[in-house]
């Protein structure tokens, strides 16, 4: 049975799976963080969008209520957030009923 070796590549050319110290990897981050390793997120949003779409949605919400509590009317807290007056009358009734919201 003959054996056959591949030779392709010469020694002073990086294979294409190289190791990460050999790539040159530019880091410019995303709209959250400038770097990736300066993230807060504990996921990285393009590992995962539908979670970091979650994530984000949730921050707005918190926005929401605070305005809500601190009085202002659903149609100034839409005006303010430039969303509709039912995105936030859903924003406010995940806060009231989280079980109920995701069904």
């Amino acid at each position: 049975m003959r054996m056959y070796r591949t030779t392709s590549r010469r020694r002073h050319e990086p294979s294409v799976d190289s190791l990460p110290e050999n790539l040159h990897y530019q880091d410019n981050g995303c709209e959250v963080a400038t770097s990736c390793l300066g993230c807060p997120l504990p996921r990285c949003k393009y590992d995962d969008p539908a979670w970091y779409q979650n994530y984000r949605q949730g921050q707005r919400d918190e926005q929401i209520f605070g305005s809500y509590d601190r009085g202002l009317t659903v149609f100034q807290v839409a005006a303010h957030f430039d969303v509709s007056p039912r995105t936030v009358h859903r924003s406010l009734r995940r806060r009231r009923d989280p079980i109920a919201a995701t069904a």
